[in-house]
């Protein structure tokens, strides 16, 4: 299978989009473009993140492919998450919701207050 058909109920394309639509990804992607970052890093340039879902959320973007772990022999160990080249194609789309959401959130927020 080339490309995918996202209305399929069945297609394997509704997996990534849960993984590109997740915030944590989002942020993990938009924090690695400019290069390596730690777990602690990462976690402080994110915020608001625990351990355990950064965890998970590395995990799950090393199984797609969207970035790669580098482990260290030193002592203590050092890990760094980097994006594929894969990850790095997402920048540009992924960048443009950011900035959306950035340039919106207001005007959200008042028709979120406007429905309570």
């Amino acid at each position: 299978m080339d490309t995918g058909d996202v209305f399929d109920p069945n297609c394997p394309t509704r997996v990534v989009l849960d993984r590109i639509g997740d915030k944590w990804s989002v942020l993990v992607l938009l924090s690695l473009i400019d290069g390596p970052m730690r777990f602690t890093q990462l976690r402080a340039r994110i915020g608001g993140v625990t351990p355990k879902v950064l965890t998970q959320t590395l995990r799950a973007m090393e199984q797609d492919g969207l970035i790669t772990r580098e482990v260290f022999a030193e002592v203590p160990p050092r890990v760094e998450y980097t994006l594929t080249d894969l990850g790095r194609s997402l920048h540009e789309p992924i960048s443009v919701v950011a900035t959306w959401a950035e340039r919106n959130v207001a005007e959200i927020l008042r028709y979120r207050e406007k429905s309570a």
